[in-house]
């Protein structure tokens, strides 16, 4: 059925979603770096977690607010609706960035903390180079190729096992391991840990995933036609399932 949350409960939903997100992916690098030496190891372990949180995130948060969890998915939403009435409102954007961004810090800091880490230690893990913003570019084309593709093609019911999937893959075939969503890169600044990035890199990596966003729109527009049936986080049809979606 289609999202009739508040949009109070559907911005709680957004900041939860996050939080509980970027807690799995920073807890789980954390956890993964204390048990093993591999690195090999450490990234399977880290991908494995974000999988499995990601794709109960989307069943259980999906019908409240369209579970984004993403600034790039909120903004494609509103943008490929705007012209029909179908995506998010200004008002919820404006209302959904900020608690995705604030939520994304709040679950690092929450790892951090279940962990004993530092609450709040900026990341020294640099990721500047030319490659990895190519493979931020390639991740977060893909993640909106998939989102929107399976809103037009009426399968939105496969979002969580098929964006979990994604990432899951994304992780090891991506040259970054595909952050594709800047409120989690934002938050992951704030733990210096095995899944951090270090402050100077945020811009960098931000502005591949939007460009990523941008080429993932005209893959959808090549591929499945200008007009959607269905896009994530906006009104389906009665009787199907409406589960938007999201990244790491």
């Amino acid at each position: 059925m289609a999202v009739t949350a508040s949009l109070g409960r559907r911005v709680a939903a957004e900041f939860v979603g996050t939080a509980a997100l970027v807690a799995v992916v920073v807890g789980s690098g954390i956890q993964a770096t204390e048990l093993s030496r591999d690195v090999g190891v450490q990234l399977l372990a880290n991908s494995l977690a974000t999988v499995f949180g990601l794709g109960v995130l989307i069943t259980l948060l999906g019908p409240v607010s369209g579970a984004h969890f993403n600034p790039v998915v909120t903004l494609a939403a509103w943008w490929t609706g705007r012209a029909t009435g179908d995506g998010p409102a200004p008002r919820e954007v404006a209302a959904y960035v900020p608690a995705q961004v604030a939520g994304a810090v709040a679950g690092a800091v929450l790892a951090d903390a279940m962990f004993a880490e530092p609450l709040v230690a900026w990341s020294t893990h640099d990721r500047s180079a030319g490659h990895l913003w190519l493979g931020e570019v390639v991740a977060t084309a893909g993640l909106v190729l998939l989102v929107f593709g399976l809103g037009r093609t009426g399968q939105q019911r496969l979002a969580p096992a098929a964006v979990a999937s994604y990432i899951g893959a994304a992780y090891w075939f991506t040259s970054s391991t595909s952050f594709a969503n800047p409120a989690v890169t934002i938050g992951r600044a704030f733990s210096d840990t095995f899944a951090g990035i270090a402050p100077a890199s945020l811009a960098p990596f931000i502005a591949a995933q939007i460009v990523g966003a941008v080429v993932g729109l005209g893959l959808v527009a090549v591929l499945f036609g200008r007009t959607a049936r269905a896009t994530a986080g906006v009104p389906v049809p009665p009787g199907e399932p409406e589960l938007a979606i999201t990244s790491r």
